[in-house]
């Protein structure tokens, strides 16, 4: 039996992306910024859900059970903003806008793969966040996180809710990262 590597995630649209693409390019040239591993501007999203590896014979019960998820969801407002760091380790930039929307986006998701028969983790509280860069040593992200504390990106609509497939990489080629891919998007509300 064959599984997919899977999450749900909300996908920024292409202007909040370059948005923060332009802001992030100035992180680049502060010291140490060669030594961090930033995350691909395509894969950028905030994850509802880490599902994990995912039997194909879930996937139906799962697509029903997201479907209905994203019907019961409203579309709502949000907006990249400020920075933050996860100790020593990870760099990432949080939303503002309807957070309670969002949170109950992701524990509807959590709960339709929960339902569908997906073995979850232990349910955590929802921290939005979109990682921006990762550290494999411990290492002082302050001066990243300060820089672009400030940044404040324009709003949009959330519209839908994605299952995105992960596809660890395969080639052994040192520094080559996961590609993500769209295995299925629902619109939300009626």
């Amino acid at each position: 039996m064959s599984s997919l590597r899977l999450f749900v995630a909300v996908l920024p649209p292409e202007p909040a992306v370059q948005e923060l693409r332009r802001a992030v390019s100035a992180l680049h040239a502060l010291p140490g910024a060669d030594r961090l591993r930033w995350t691909a501007v395509p894969n950028w999203h905030f994850t509802l859900a880490f599902l994990g590896n995912v039997d194909e014979e879930l996937l139906p019960e799962l697509h029903t059970r997201l479907a209905r998820a994203a019907r019961r969801t409203e579309p709502f407002p949000l907006r990249l903003h400020g920075a933050g760091r996860f100790g020593g380790r990870a760099l990432w930039t949080g939303a503002a806008g309807a957070l309670d929307t969002l949170r109950l986006l992701a524990e509807r998701a959590d709960a339709a793969a929960r339902r569908s028969g997906v073995p979850m983790d232990e349910h955590r509280r929802y921290s939005p966040h979109l990682t921006l860069a990762r550290s494999r040593t411990e290492t002082d992200l302050r001066p990243f996180a300060e820089a672009l504390g400030g940044f404040e990106g324009t709003s949009w609509q959330v519209g839908e809710v994605a299952l995105v497939r992960s596809n660890l990489p395969v080639s052994g080629v040192s520094g080559e990262r996961p590609r993500y891919e769209v295995h299925a998007s629902w619109a939300l509300g009626r």
